[in-house]
């Protein structure tokens, strides 16, 4: 049996959905009832509530497993409820974890300078000495992340992408894609101990971002490289928690020294996935882009 952690969220749930067309039973443990109605009725998925800060709730999702993809949000304790888990994992008898990781793949982050990547390799390295068997899936910055409604997405109404990371040039990867590669990864074998690092096929910068946004809508954006403290206003404006305001600056002021991602495309190859290029991603989702 294979267990899918975080299965409500925007990784998770394009996750669960590929077990599914591909005909592949799983269990998705969820924490919040109202979210995990969506995949009522999706074949093959069985649903177990549970908390991964709780042990004693994970009972009934840990039994029977032999490989768990590791999934939780960034924003909530992500560091003790991933290694609390872990921890459970190998009480329970659970052989193999695959950690969904974030590294920020080709684009050379110092792991130290930023929490977001700083954290996910202190519990790459928990899990590493955990004893388990591990693998660690680590895509780069999401296409999911330009749409409107995301954190760094377009604003829909001014049909503009305001960032504050100047000429910066990222590589980002479709999820689906990501999917693709992580149903192919616990279906397999002989992946433990190794580490897979995906991005997108080009690197662009955001102004070519949205010029394929245009292209692919019919509508002119643009991109307008705000002042880091312009964008902090905004999110405050917003009524964004503190604390993810403070992840995000920190990840734009390391994006802003890091101005030119590397593209990896040998977990496409590793997995036979093709590599979706932004532009057929800003196609197929021209209506979201326009609001």
């Amino acid at each position: 049996m294979i267990l899918v952690t975080g299965a409500t969220g925007l990784s998770g749930s394009a996750i669960l959905r590929e077990f599914t067309r591909q005909g592949v039973p799983l269990r998705a443990l969820f924490r919040n009832p109202h979210r995990a109605r969506q995949f009522e009725g999706f074949g093959g998925v069985e649903l177990v509530e549970g908390d991964m800060l709780r042990p004693e709730s994970l009972t009934a999702a840990f039994r029977g497993v032999e490989r768990v993809l590791m999934i939780s949000s960034a924003r909530e304790r992500m560091v003790e409820t991933q290694c609390v888990f872990i921890d459970a994992a190998r009480v329970a008898g659970v052989p193999y974890i695959v950690k969904y990781s974030g590294k920020e793949s080709g684009v050379g982050f110092d792991p130290d300078s930023f929490r977001g990547t700083r954290e996910h390799v202190q519990i790459e390295r928990y899990l590493e000495a955990s004893g388990l068997a591990w693998t660690h899936l680590r895509p780069s910055q999401f296409m999911q992340l330009y749409l409107p409604g995301a954190l760094t997405g377009v604003d829909a109404r001014r049909r503009e992408l305001r960032l504050p990371i100047g000429d910066s040039r990222l590589a980002p990867v479709d999820i689906e894609d990501i999917a693709k590669v992580a149903v192919a990864l616990m279906r397999s074998n002989g992946h433990e101990g190794k580490a897979y690092d995906m991005t997108g096929p080009e690197a662009l910068s955001m102004k070519e971002a949205v010029e394929q946004i245009s292209e692919a809508t019919g509508t002119a954006f643009r991109y307008v490289d705000v002042p880091p403290e312009g964008k902090v206003r905004e999110f405050e404006d917003s009524g964004m928690p503190g604390p993810v305001i403070q992840i995000l600056n920190e990840l734009f002021a390391e994006r802003s020294r890091r101005t030119e991602s590397h593209v990896r495309l040998e977990t496409h190859r590793a997995f036979d996935v093709e590599p979706t290029r932004f532009i057929d991603f800003a196609r197929r989702n021209a209506k979201a882009f326009l609001g």
